[in-house]
């Protein structure tokens, strides 16, 4: 089998600019695309509460106004045969109240919106993380393959990764079971001392009401 042929120094340059100029554009992409998904969420809000409109509420107080008409004329028929005058006779009227409801659908589609926005904007984040990598690794092979020499590929190998950057949790150490726990390393060495100056007077205090209360029991008869 023969080795593949090495890229040109020229070539080299021609795709690290590539994968410059596509890291810019896809984020700028990742950008836009946040711009598309908020209008998609709102679109779908509007279809989930497609009631929600001028004409919708103006046809229900209209629907509402003939049946109270009907009403009317029922009771007012009603006092006739009952011998109510006119002038005394009962009437309905529609009162159309819709104040708390406008508030909760409100309330509700700022609160959608504010989880909409919050995932879309973890999902933008990741998208830009995928990109700088895919690019990064791009750009790792495009070195590695002008590098003729093994320190300088050793040297890559050694570089570290985001798994030694950033270690994964120890519930140990969180929970305060390490030695010493995460919590004192976090604490100034001048106030940890006092802590523990408090904690080992507090256990002196301790052992000695301790100590009295077997001695009383000792001379009893």
């Amino acid at each position: 089998m023969t080795a593949a042929p090495q890229m040109s120094k020229s070539e080299r340059e021609d795709l690290q600019r590539l994968i410059r100029q596509r890291e810019k554009v896809l984020k700028s992409a990742a950008k836009q695309r946040s711009t598309e998904l908020i209008a998609d969420f709102e679109n779908q809000m509007g279809q989930q509460y497609s009631f929600d409109q001028d004409e919708t509420w103006a046809e229900a107080h209209k629907a509402a106004d003939t049946e109270v008409a009907k009403a009317q004329d029922r009771v007012a028929a009603r006092c006739r045969e009952l011998g109510i005058p006119d002038c005394f006779a009962p009437s309905l009227s529609l009162h159309w109240h819709n104040t708390g409801y406008d508030n909760i659908l409100e309330k509700r589609k700022a609160e959608l919106r504010r989880m909409a926005q919050t995932q879309i904007e973890a999902i933008q984040a990741k998208a830009v993380v995928e990109i700088e990598m895919t690019c990064l690794q791009a750009q790792t092979e495009i070195a590695m393959s002008g590098l003729t020499t093994d320190a300088a590929r050793q040297f890559i190998g050694r570089l570290p990764t985001i798994e030694t950057l950033m270690p994964r949790l120890s519930f140990t150490e969180i929970a305060g079971e390490a030695d010493p726990p995460v919590a004192e390393q976090l604490v100034s060495p001048n106030a940890l001392r006092q802590r523990r100056y408090r904690e080992r007077h507090r256990n002196a205090a301790v052992t000695h009401v301790r100590n009295a209360d077997d001695d009383g029991e000792d001379e009893s008869p």
